[in-house]
């Protein structure tokens, strides 16, 4: 079954952007850039992405997380 996904708080409407959601396991969802040059190892079934700090501070600051 697919993990259910509530938009939070993003860049754009169009869904291309930096979001963040929540999911219906309890925890967060972070779309964005994936980071492939980080130098770090990380097991196959993680990614890294990167997302806008202001992202972050307007979902606290809604109080949306």
């Amino acid at each position: 079954m697919a993990t259910e996904l509530t938009r939070l708080v993003g860049d754009c409407d169009e869904g291309e952007c930096p979001t963040i959601y929540a999911t219906d396991r309890g925890t967060l969802a972070f779309q964005g850039e994936e980071i492939i040059d980080h130098g770090r190892t990380i097991p196959a079934h993680e990614t890294m992405v990167e997302i806008p700090l202001e992202l972050i501070r307007k979902a606290i600051r809604d109080n949306l997380i």
